[in-house]
């Protein structure tokens, strides 16, 4: 080295890193045409911690506090130097900074549908997504897996890697719990915690100690979450028999007023009949298990009949729409009591 190469050359004598902002992981002192003065002080704030690389090799790890920076305090870089103890020249080394705060608020979820094997539903795809927070624990595991020679290593350049490793291992859970989607959907929590079991090692193997994880939401796709509405409207009927005449019987005023009366609420006159005649006979079957009549009464008209021929008339002008409507109104006030 010339004398102009030694001019030019400058010496550290304090090391330290002020965060500028969020999200930055490793950051690297910029050593270019930099020299380490023997004995130069190193601070290491609470957030952080510094880590020597020599020739690519991680040496001396600090956590927070001041240093002053000697054979002493640097016995590995010493060994792999091979300085003596009376060595106290300028000296090059690489020197990362590692932020160790709680990055919080990081969000997973799966982009497209995953498909699990379900106790009660079979073969489903779902959906799922929360949050979860982390901070940096092991900065030599972090450089040797990860940030390596980087000037820079942010919280964007590792999100991805983070949210495919956490799906994958939802999925796996999912897959082996044998535990079925509406149990999932209201033990989130409890799932939250299985799933925080599960990643901690996946994140330890990167240096990383993950803090916490939540399940925010489970869900099936559409077409499904309507079927299983369905089936919770169908338990919540309680007796289908009783729904169903109630039905039948709410529909007989509104198909007497479309075009083609009662045979228009089926595919003609056979299904609209056919449908009064079912009808009638569930009516029947009710009105039998709320008494029984002291004598036998002549039997009656059928009252789906008897709207049948009243609508026929009516169709061919034999009697006035107010005739039609009055005797329409006794014939249903009759049958529904």
């Amino acid at each position: 080295m010339g004398l102009t190469d030694f001019i030019k050359k400058q010496f550290i004598d304090v090391l330290q890193w002020n965060e500028d902002g969020d999200g930055v992981l490793a950051w690297r002192y910029p050593m270019q045409d930099f020299e380490i003065q023997y004995g130069a002080a190193l601070t290491v704030r609470e957030s952080q911690m510094a880590v020597f690389v020599n020739e690519g090799k991680v040496a001396d790890v600090f956590g927070p506090g001041l240093y002053k920076l000697t054979t002493q305090t640097l016995p590995v870089l010493t060994y792999l130097q091979n300085w003596d103890k009376l060595f106290e020249s300028p000296f090059k080394s690489d020197v990362y900074f590692f932020s160790t705060r709680l990055q919080i608020g990081r969000k997973w979820g799966t982009q497209q549908p995953v498909t699990i094997r379900d106790k009660d539903f079979g073969m489903v795809r779902l959906r799922a997504f929360g949050i979860y927070s982390y901070k940096l624990a092991d900065p030599k595991k972090f450089f040797t897996e990860l940030s390596g020679t980087r000037d820079t290593y942010t919280v964007e350049d590792i999100e991805q890697q983070l949210r495919n490793l956490v799906v994958a291992n939802m999925t796996g859970l999912f897959g082996s719990s044998e535990l079925p989607f509406l149990d999932m959907a209201a033990n989130q929590m409890l799932l939250s915690e299985k799933l925080k079991e599960s990643m901690t090692p996946v994140f330890e193997q990167y240096g990383l100690a993950l803090d916490n994880f939540a399940v925010e939401n489970v869900s099936l796709p559409e077409e499904l979450q309507k079927a299983i509405d369905t089936r919770i409207s169908m338990g919540m009927m309680g007796d289908m028999s009783k729904f169903t005449q109630y039905q039948m019987a709410s529909a007989i005023p509104l198909a007497a007023q479309n075009e083609g009366g009662l045979a228009g609420m089926g595919a003609g006159v056979g299904v609209g009949l056919g449908m009064g005649q079912m009808m009638a006979g569930t009516m029947a079957q009710t009105m039998a298990g709320v008494a029984q009549p002291a004598a036998a009464a002549p039997a009656a008209e059928d009252p789906t009949a008897k709207l049948a021929k009243l609508k026929a008339l009516l169709d061919q002008n034999l009697i006035t729409q107010a005739d039609y409507d009055t005797a329409k109104a006794e014939v249903l006030k009759k049958m529904l009591g």
